[in-house]
């Protein structure tokens, strides 16, 4: 069997909007400046409802933070959008030390917020300009380095120069499919139900897809039983 051996297919952003026009029945020859424009606009904001939709596997990294002794809070890059796993390496063979995160009322039920120590906890504060605040706040006994795992934003779509579209091969026909939808919206509303549709079928697939495989354990919280 002759097959191509090949793993490349990766359209760009100008390809990925064609195929969307197709999809509601405006074709190339037919598609005007303003609606390339408009449709470059729809396909961010496309990618904002990815963003929304949480945790994409594809954007997820390791960063890391050097704490500093009486310092708790800390700007992140503003493109953090999630944190998904946060941990204090510190000592000599270096050791790792998970920490939990806490919401922004749990962080103000905590009485005196200055203790310093081992932090333990840690507050991420999804502003703007996202923060992460750590308790107790670090003191000098040791040098302590923080690492985390984020997902972060998609990069903007910008079809210029034929830049791709920063998503992952099994997200791209979700990606035509929910730009189609949103065209159809503005130039083809008797189709916007049927693309819709689509949108919501070519989402489930690819979600379905973007976990790890690996096993799940549940454990009963019986702390709180012990005597």
């Amino acid at each position: 069997m002759q097959t191509s051996k090949a793993w490349d297919f990766n359209p760009s952003g100008g390809e990925l909007i064609l195929t969307a026009f197709d999809r509601i029945q405006v074709r190339p020859t037919e598609i005007t400046q303003p609606q390339l424009q408009r449709a470059i606009m729809e396909l961010n904001l496309a990618l904002v409802k990815f963003n929304n939709l949480q945790p994409n596997l594809w954007t997820v990294d390791l960063q890391s933070i050097p704490l500093l002794q009486g310092a708790a809070t800390y700007s992140i890059p503003a493109e953090t959008t999630m944190i998904l796993d946060l941990y204090v390496r510190y000592g000599v063979p270096p050791v790792d030390r998970y920490l939990q995160p806490v919401s922004r009322t749990e962080y103000a039920a905590i009485a005196s917020k200055t203790t310093p120590g081992f932090p333990s906890q840690y507050w991420f504060d999804r502003l703007i300009s996202p923060s992460i605040t750590f308790y107790p706040v670090p003191d000098g006994a040791l040098s302590y380095m923080v690492y985390y795992y984020r997902v972060r934003q998609v990069q903007d779509a910008n079809p210029a120069n034929g830049f791709n579209v920063e998503v992952t091969y099994r997200f791209l026909d979700a990606l035509v499919a929910a730009l189609a939808h949103r065209l159809a919206r503005i130039y083809q509303p008797q189709l916007e139900t049927a693309r819709k549709v689509d949108a919501d079928e070519a989402w489930a697939i690819a979600a379905t897809q973007d976990t790890e495989a690996v096993p799940l354990y549940i454990y009963p919280g019986l702390s709180g039983y012990w005597r």
